[in-house]
Order: structure tokens, then C-alpha cells, then sequence
């Protein structure tokens, strides 16, 4: 399999309603509801799975070609539309599907609304937070950020990237794409009513799953542990460097107020008069190097931000959403399953103590609700077993993207020694210009001493 763009594969029909959240209460399904038989086995689908044809299990993708799948942009769109509540508007460009189209924020919302209702045990990254108002510009940057990892992460991922829900939210440009992402999912299930192997999930799985999910979670907690204390330390590296930056720049602006000082000398101070003409020249012309320092020092934060704190929220960002997933399947289906077993067990008690009882036999409306019921406790058993399938691949996406490490320790390392690089030369071609400043008791320059020189051992 390759990384490069491919046509999406349009959801298959489905008589059933979409599935809700995991993790949200569900009636049991209808007894006409379509639900895959562990009897009628079938083959996998893997044009939609993009699997291998060995085990669909396995995911066989390396970062490079999730990166090649699309690289998403997200912009802020300067003007604010609206009459009475102003809003913020988005281009989202799409490399993959050759667009431009404009969202807001509700947008994204009802797209991630249709992703957990289509793929409720795949890893859905979290939305950023709205604020209602007194949105400031740097809670905005923040947001728009945040906004571009999610799509990125949506748009190469496996599963999502071939859905139809996708290509519509990335290059629909007609008007209102909320119900237009509503209609797409009307009538069809989740990916458990759509996937072919739903019904054999168990048989690809390893004997020690509930084993092997326990120390993967455990696993991806420590490393988004420390991920997330190296995010905060490359946050406080960027802020130094940007703080470094303004104070360069203000450094330079006072020596070059202190050059431009046009306050007359006092007569006692006549005889050094050209003395300190000369030394307010060179302060003054010493600002163009420290706003030279100043702008080097921006740069270099600024690219350290994109390059090293965004990959390290774009992980951490991942690795939330495999938090995120494990409870649902723990709240959600398994606790599903495990409340519908209840709810079984207390009516075969019933019928057990009515049978002990001489009662009257069943009656029709008595075993159709049995047959419910246990289509229900089916279902329930499928589908615990198919998420725990995709908590198999999901876990192996992580560690896909485990690699990402070494290209943000390499951006990282490459921006230190640029910066240096530059700063440095700067500071040299500086140097020279202060001969002027230690001038000798004739004019004659004095050789530049280091701050140790003339200091008295203690």
C-alpha cells in the first residue's frame, strides 16, 4: 500500500440506523435489526481496511506514508461576518483533494459528531474548547492550531481517510455542510455494521488480548506522560528565546536613544566633549546589529513553535485520543455488555421460577422478547470483540507514529545550531564596532579586556 491520495470509498448502505457513542446509554437494538452472524463468516474487506492480505489485523504503514496521505492547512480568514455575533471563519485547503473551502468552528463540531457515530472504536481526536466570548488573539491562534492538528490526524488516518464523511467536509463548498454531513450519515451504521470482518473480529485476535491491551495502555500513558513534560519544556525554550528576542531589541532601541541624546555638556565637561560625540555615534549605530540579534532570535523561536512544540502537541494530541478511546471501550461497551447480561440472566431467573412453579408456558410475546434479548447479548459480544480489534490497530497506529520523535529532536537540534550559526556571526561582526568605544587618553584605541581583567582575587 502506498501513501498517496486515494478516491474515498463511499460508506456502504444500511438498513439500521447509525450506532450513538460508546460511551452514551443505547436501547437494544430491534429484533429485525441487521446484525453480522458469527455463523455466515466473511471475507475481509480489505480495500476499505487497508490492510495486508496476510492478517487484517496488522497494519502495514510507515510515518512517511501517513504523512503523504493529505497535509491539511488551516487559516483564519481576517474578516468576521455576521450582523449582531461575529464569528470566526476558516480555510481549510486540502493537498490531497485540491481545495479551499470555508468552515467555522460548529462545523468541525458536527464533523467530529459524525466520526465518533461512524467509528466509535477508533481513535477520534478532541476538538479545542469553544469560547463563547471575549475571544482574544492569542486564544484564537491557539484554537486555529489546535483545529489544523485534528484534521491532519483525521485525514491520514486509515479508516477515516477513505470515508465519504471526509471528502465532504474537505471539498463540499455549498452551502450549510452541517446538514450536509448529518444527511451523509443518515441510514448507515457505524464501521461495525459495515465492516465485513466484524463478525470474525475474535478469530484475528492473539489469545492474550485483555493481557496485551493492559500493557499497551499502561505503555502510551507513560510515554504521553513524558511527552507532555517535554512539550512544557519546549514551550519554555521557545518563550525564553522569544523573550530573548524583545529584550535584544529593546537593548538596542535604549543605546540608540542614548546615542541620539542631544542634552548639552556642561562646561566642566568641555575638554571630553569629542570623546562622548564619538561614543554617542557608535551606541547609536549599535542598533541596527542588536535589531539584527533581535530578529534572528525571533526566528529561530518561531520556527522552534512550528517544528517542535506543534509535532509535540500533534502527538500528544494522538496519544489523548488513545486515552480517550480505552474508556470508551471500557464505559461504553463493556459496560453495555455487561448490563445487557444482567438484564438476560434476571429473565431467565424469571422464567426458571416460573417454570419451578407450574405457571403457564410462555406465551409468544415471552419468546420473542428472549430472542431480542439474545441478539442483544450477540451483538454485545461482537462487538466487544471488534473493539478490541481496533484497539489492536489503533495501538499499532501509535507506535507508527513513534518515529515522529526523531524528527522533532532533529528539528530541534538543526534550529540550535542554525540560530547559534547566525546569532554568532552577528556578535562578530559586531565586535569590531566597539573599538571606538575604549578609546585611549588621545584617541588611540585600547585593546578590549576581558570582565576579569583589573579584578582583585578575593
Amino acid at each position: 500500500m502506498t501513501g498517496g491520495a486515494m478516491d474515498p470509498i463511499p460508506a456502504a448502505p444500511a438498513a439500521a440506523a447509525a450506532e450513538p457513542e460508546a460511551d452514551e446509554e443505547a436501547d437494544p437494538p430491534a429484533a429485525d435489526s441487521p446484525v453480522p452472524q458469527v455463523s455466515e463468516p466473511k471475507a475481509p474487506d480489505s480495500s476499505r481496511m487497508q490492510m495486508p492480505p496476510g492478517n487484517p489485523l496488522l497494519l502495514s504503514l510507515t510515518l512517511q506514508e501517513l504523512l503523504a496521505r493529505d497535509a491539511v492547512q488551516v487559516e483564519l480568514i481576517p474578516e468576521k461576518k455576521g450582523l449582531f455575533l461575529k464569528h470566526v471563519e476558516y480555510e481549510v485547503s486540502s493537498q490531497r483533494f485540491k481545495s479551499c473551502v470555508y468552515r467555522r468552528y460548529n462545523d468541525f463540531v458536527v464533523f467530529h459528531e459524525m466520526l465518533l457515530q461512524k467509528f466509535p472504536y477508533r481513535m477520534v481526536p478532541a476538538l479545542p474548547p469553544k469560547r463563547m466570548l471575549g475571544a482574544d488573539r492569542e486564544f484564537i491562534e491557539a484554537r486555529r492550531r489546535a483545529l489544523k492538528r485534528f484534521i491532519n490526524l483525521v485525514a491520514r488516518h486509515p479508516p477515516f481517510s477513505e470515508d465519504v464523511v471526509l471528502k465532504l467536509f474537505l471539498s463540499f463548498s455549498g452551502p450549510d455542510v452541517q446538514n450536509k454531513l448529518k444527511e451523509c450519515a443518515q441510514c448507515v451504521g457505524d464501521e461495525f455494521m459495515n465492516c465485513k470482518l466484524a463478525a470474525r473480529a475474535k478469530d484475528f485476535l492473539p489469545a492474550d488480548i485483555q493481557t496485551q491491551f493492559a500493557i499497551s495502555r499502561e505503555l502510551i500513558r507513560n510515554i504521553y506522560n513524558s511527552f507532555h513534560k517535554l512539550r512544557d519544556r519546549a514551550e519554555r525554550m521557545v518563550s525564553r528565546t522569544i523573550d530573548n528576542a524583545a529584550d535584544l531589541l529593546i537593548f538596542g532601541k535604549e543605546l540608540s536613544a542614548l546615542g541620539s541624546d542631544t542634552t548639552p555638556l556642561p562646561s566642566w565637561a568641555t575638554l571630553n566633549s569629542s570623546t562622548w560625540g564619538s561614543l554617542k555615534q557608535a551606541l547609536k549605530g549599535l542598533s541596527v546589529e542588536f535589531a539584527l540579534l533581535a530578529d534572528k532570535a525571533a526566528q529561530q523561536g518561531k520556527q522552534e513553535e512550528n517544528d517542535v512544540v506543534e509535532k509535540l502537541n500533534l502527538f500528544l494530541d494522538l496519544l489523548q485520543s488513545y486515552k480517550d478511546l480505552c474508556e470508551r471501550h471500557e464505559k461504553g461497551v463493556l459496560h453495555k455488555h455487561q448490563r445487557a447480561l444482567h438484564k438476560y440472566s434476571l429473565m431467565k431467573r424469571q422464567l426458571m421460577s416460573a417454570a419451578v412453579q407450574n405457571r403457564e408456558p410462555e406465551s409468544v410475546e415471552q419468546l420473542e422478547s428472549r430472542i431480542v434479548e439474545e441478539n442483544v447479548i450477540q451483538t454485545m459480544e461482537l462487538r466487544n470483540y471488534f473493539s478490541l480489534y481496533c484497539l489492536h490497530q489503533e495501538t499499532q497506529l501509535v507506535h507508527v507514529y513513534l518515529p515522529l520523535t526523531s524528527h522533532i529532536l532533529g528539528a530541534f537540534v538543526s534550529s540550535q545550531i542554525q540560530g547559534h550559526k547566525e546569532m554568532s556571526k552577528v556578535w562578530n561582526d559586531l565586535q569590531p564596532k566597539l573599538q571606538c568605544l575604549f578609546a585611549g587618553p588621545h584617541g588611540a584605541p585600547s585593546p578590549l579586556r576581558s570582565p576579569q581583567d583589573g579584578l582583585s582575587p578575593h
